[in-house]
């Protein structure tokens, strides 16, 4: 009698583990491709970002590399997708195609008040499982600041800033569909 209450304790101690172990073949063929940033890259494995040339009238050097890269970061960091050099399963070109300041507001005085800065690139983007998700467009985006700044002052910081929305923007296109 002692022997059989130890046997149903053991029993009874071990059953979930042999559930799941059992379960275990049952789902290892099975996977979900998920992210937290509503990314959605199913059915692709690797990414291709070529270099961004620059046409725009004024060139601003390192540029090409800058958004490049950054657009390569943020597929690195919000997918799975390994970054591949030739083309992937999902492949980005594009180029520069404006980087200039105007002036937006004129004051009492008739000088510029404030001034826009603004970078455009001409992205095309084509994804091999999906065709339906392909895309050739246009991303614009600028930041304004005071005409009592000088660009070369305020040039770096604004480009950064521009450069993140682009990129969030591109991204979302090519990844969340919006």
């Amino acid at each position: 009698m002692a022997l059989r209450c130890n046997v149903k304790r053991f029993v009874r101690a071990i059953l979930p583990y042999l559930f799941f172990i059992a379960g275990i073949p049952l789902f290892s063929g099975c996977t979900i491709k998920y992210s937290l940033t509503g990314a959605s890259t199913v059915g692709l494995e690797t990414v291709s970002i070529q270099s961004f040339q620059n046409r725009a009238s004024l060139v601003q050097p390192g540029l090409t590399r800058t958004i490049t890269d950054a657009l390569i970061d943020k597929c690195k960091a919000q997918t799975n997708l390994s970054i591949v050099t030739g083309l992937g399963d999902a492949n980005f070109e594009g180029e520069i195609t404006d980087y200039n300041t105007k002036p937006l507001t004129v004051g009492a005085d008739a000088q510029a008040a404030t001034n826009r800065f603004t970078i455009r690139v001409h992205v095309k983007f084509t994804n091999s499982v999906k065709p339906e998700n392909n895309f050739e467009q246009d991303f614009s985006r600028y930041e304004d600041y005071s005409s009592n700044q000088d660009l070369s002052a305020v040039e770096s910081e604004l480009t950064e800033k521009i450069i993140e929305l682009l990129i969030e923007d591109i991204f979302n296109k090519a990844f969340v569909n919006w």
